[in-house]
């Protein structure tokens, strides 16, 4: 079941990563993140979907907003059904496999993040979850405490 907001992006293709890349700037765009951050999330996700195309084949990126009180965020949630990463450590190296995407594979999608995870399991696939954040504005603080929020 889908929660308010999130978007579900099937990757099967190198073509269904323009879609992706841009449901996460549309997202972005929403959440009034900058120009800047906006295009630091779609290229994570590129090069998140890329790697998904290139050593699995296929899997899904979810794109959904995150609020916690003082910052909002876009997290990206990227999973397949592969063999896993064998060597996590080895994997967010620079330089790590195949030079086909940008040339930021994993590392690179982690700096352009706030938040970033792997969770991969040998033949049980892999997980990767990150998150750009952002700081409310007081405005935004306001509206949510005139509007009964609970937000600090």
């Amino acid at each position: 079941m889908k929660a308010e907001g999130e978007i579900r992006v099937p990757i099967a293709s190198g073509m269904d990563i323009v879609p992706a890349r841009a449901e996460g700037r549309a997202l972005a765009n929403r959440l009034g993140f900058s120009k800047t951050d906006a295009t630091l999330i779609a290229t994570a996700i590129s090069e998140i979907a890329r790697n998904i195309v290139m050593h699995v084949g296929k899997g899904e990126i979810e794109i959904k907003p995150v609020d916690e009180g003082s910052r909002c965020g876009v997290a990206v949630i990227a999973r397949d059904e592969g063999p896993g990463i064998g060597d996590v450590a080895a994997a967010m190296e620079p330089g790590y496999g195949s030079k086909d995407g940008l040339g930021l594979g994993l590392p690179g999608a982690k700096r352009l993040m706030d938040d970033f995870e792997i969770d991969s399991k040998a033949g049980g696939g892999t997980t990767i979850t990150m998150t750009k954040w952002r700081a409310r504005t007081d405005l935004e603080r306001l509206r949510d405490q005139r509007n009964g929020g609970d937000r600090a």
